[in-house]
Formats: C-alpha cells, sequence, structure tokens
C-alpha cells in the first residue's frame, strides 16, 4: 500500500510537470488568449464613436480616414462581432462581422464579413491600422470612396463619385416607381427603397463580390435574400451607371420601377418561384401604365415569332443566365413579361398577383407552379403553355 501511495505520488508530480510544460508551450491558458477579448473591446469603442459622429474618438482606436466616407450615411446601428484573431507577435488579423442599419430603412442589421489589421501601441493597447471587406466579401459603397445622400418621399439614395444632381434623379424615379409599385402588387411591404449608385461598372461588381463581366449592360440589379422575412433587412437596388447612362427616361423608370418590384415582392419570392415569374412579373409592372406594346417591348421576341420560331415552352431559369446571347437573355425577360402579361389580361391582374402568391408559397420548386395555375388559374402548365405560345402570335402576327 505504502509503494502504490509513493508511485500516486510521483505521478502527481509528473502530471504537474506536463501541465506546467503544457502551459508554458501554449498548450493552456496564457496572457495572449485575451487578444480576442481585448480586440473586440476596441472594435466596441469605434462602432460607439461611429454611431456618435466623433472623429476623433474613432481616431482613438486607430485609422479613421475612412470616416469621411461613410459619415453622411444614416445609421441606426452599428457594431462588430469578432468571429477570430490571427496573432503574430504585436500585430494581429480579426475576422468580424459588421451590422449596421440605415436609419429609417433596414428592419433589421445588414451584415458584412470584413477583415481588420491592428498592432499593438506603446500601451500595449490594440489599435486599428486598417479595415476592408473579408475575401471574397463585397465591398459596401464606403469603401468605394465618399458617400453622398439624398433622400426622396419614398427613397434614399446613396451615391460615390455623382453629382447632387444625378442622385436626385435617381431619387425621382423611385418615388415615381414606388406608387406605381404598390398600386399593382399592394402596400403590404416597406414602401420605399435604397438606391446605391457607384461611380462605374467596376463598382457595382464590387458591391455585388462579382466580376464586372457578369453585369456589364445590365443598367440595375437587387439585392436581397429570396423568401426572406419581413423583418429582414431592406434590399439594395444597385445601378450600373455606365449601363443606365444609355437609357432614355422611359428606359430608366422601367429599370427602377422593375427594380422596385424585386423589393416589394421578395417576401413571396422562394425558391419555388421560377425566374419566368419572378423577373416577368417585375416587367409588367415597370411596363404596366407605360403603354408600350408588345412589338415596342419585345422587339427580339417578336422578330423570332415573326419568323415563325415561336418558343415550345416558358423561359427556364438557365435562359436568364449571363453566359449566353444578349439577344437570347432578352428573349427571355420578354417571354416571361408577355406571360405575365397574359395572365392580366385573361384572368386579371389581381389574378395575376394572387397566382405569384400562391407559387411562392411552395418552398420547392417541383408542382408549384402546377398547383397554383391549378388552384389561381384553373388551368395546368400544358394548356398555360400552348395559350401563351397563341398570345405571341396573337401580339405579333
Amino acid at each position: 500500500m505504502a509503494g502504490r501511495r509513493r508511485a500516486s505520488g510521483r505521478g502527481a508530480v509528473v502530471l504537474c510537470l506536463l501541465l506546467t510544460s503544457l502551459v508554458a508551450c501554449g498548450g493552456g491558458p496564457t496572457a495572449g488568449d485575451t487578444a480576442e477579448a481585448d480586440v473586440q473591446h476596441v472594435l466596441d469603442r469605434r462602432a460607439a464613436a461611429v454611431l456618435d459622429r466623433d472623429k476623433a474618438a474613432v481616431a482613438e482606436t486607430g485609422a479613421a480616414s475612412w470616416f469621411e466616407d461613410v459619415s453622411a450615411v444614416p445609421l441606426a446601428s452599428w457594431s462588430y462581432k469578432v468571429t477570430g484573431v490571427h496573432r503574430t507577435g504585436a500585430t494581429a488579423t480579426a475576422d468580424a462581422e459588421l451590422r449596421y442599419q440605415v436609419q429609417g430603412y433596414d428592419r433589421a442589421p445588414v451584415t458584412v464579413a470584413r477583415t481588420l489589421d491592428l498592432a499593438l501601441d506603446a500601451a500595449d493597447q490594440w489599435y486599428v491600422r486598417d479595415e476592408k471587406p473579408a475575401r471574397k466579401a463585397p465591398q459596401q459603397l464606403w469603401d468605394q470612396g465618399e458617400v453622398t445622400v439624398v433622400r426622396g418621399k419614398h427613397s434614399i439614395v446613396l451615391g460615390v463619385g455623382q453629382s447632387g444632381e444625378r442622385l436626385h434623379s435617381f431619387a425621382d424615379l423611385a418615388d415615381h416607381a414606388v406608387p406605381a409599385v404598390s398600386d399593382a402588387w399592394g402596400t403590404g411591404w416597406s414602401r420605399h427603397v435604397v438606391v446605391l449608385v457607384p461611380d462605374s461598372l467596376d463598382g457595382m461588381a464590387g458591391l455585388l463580390g462579382s466580376p464586372a463581366s457578369s453585369y456589364r449592360g445590365i443598367a440595375a440589379v437587387t439585392t436581397g435574400e429570396t423568401g426572406a422575412p419581413a423583418r429582414a433587412p431592406a434590399d439594395r437596388v444597385i445601378v450600373n451607371p455606365d449601363a443606365y447612362g444609355l437609357l432614355g427616361n422611359l428606359g430608366r423608370q422601367v429599370v427602377l420601377t422593375h427594380e422596385t418590384t424585386h423589393v416589394a415582392t421578395r417576401a413571396d419570392t422562394t425558391a419555388a418561384t421560377p425566374l419566368w415569374l419572378s423577373e416577368g412579373y417585375a416587367d409588367w409592372v415597370g411596363y404596366r401604365d407605360t403603354g408600350r406594346t408588345p412589338s415596342e417591348a419585345a422587339p427580339e421576341l417578336g422578330e423570332a415569332v415573326a419568323a415563325g420560331r415561336v418558343p415550345a415552352a416558358l423561359p427556364s431559369d438557365a435562359d436568364f443566365g449571363f453566359g449566353g446571347s444578349a439577344s437570347g437573355l432578352a428573349m427571355s425577360y420578354e417571354g416571361g413579361w408577355l406571360a405575365c402579361r397574359m395572365i392580366a389580361d385573361r384572368w386579371g391582374e389581381a389574378r395575376l398577383g394572387a397566382f405569384y402568391r400562391a407559387v411562392g408559397t411552395h418552398k420547392e420548386r417541383p408542382g408549384a407552379v402546377e398547383e397554383a395555375m391549378a388552384k389561381v388559374l384553373d388551368t395546368d402548365l400544358k394548356d398555360f403553355t400552348a395559350a401563351w405560345r397563341e398570345y405571341l402570335r396573337d401580339q405579333f402576327g
């Protein structure tokens, strides 16, 4: 028994030495493990200073030159959540989530991934040397320069490298689009829109985190989570100033109304909603009060139908990809628009909205369109497609 006790004592000594060794080698808690908490504390101070519009207080936490770029944006909230710290001696790189809300427009924070470079100062306190989008994460508008803000009745327009006069023109277009969309879709949405106007196509691509080639010739896009609840952050309508500048007054209005329709319908647009319906409905609202005829608004499809090339089926989601021909993409949008126009003509505008919502109640694509057609339009996909093909012949005959 005595021997066992002595053996146990030696084991305890060995275990103690082992634990001491692990701590010394970094296998247990060390002072360095406080880095994440220390960085979080600095970023909390930084966030509070941003909300207080206090540049001096921002500068106390590190680099502050970017503060002028974001200072005009009306912020309801701004916070960081550190998700990781990678330290090398007196420097570190932090991964963080930036959450912010635009006052009066975002019902919940927008969350974006950021990377911050930090260093220790003479007092052994962390300060920020640089802040930028995380790898593969989209830029925010203030990452591209000083943001100018213009407010409309139903809109807020944020721009970089744009004159106040031009930004006011976007606010006017958006202010016309919002009531037009509400008249068609109803008022059960936020009824306001955030428009971002970068200074170039490259700026647009940076905000979307994609190559510029993906959006060349696209006048605007709407960001937002498909099928997100009403409390989700507001969508952003992001403008391609290069392509937008080539449009006439009517074209610009149609584009802003189209994109605003996506904002209004987002909560009812799910994975079950085909692109011919979501894009076609947005175009239907965009053209609804313009008086444009199918021959004027759908020239590519009109030319094909006049030549006897009537599409055999409604456009697929793949047909809306940017990788194909420009004429093929145009025909897909035009085909979706005319399918929605046909529903409005034959079943009425209320049924068109009800059909859109009925499709969106499904979580998955299979059977969603067919069930909604049977329930709302009292038809099936085969008969609907045949009717749509005949409608195209009638419109372009």
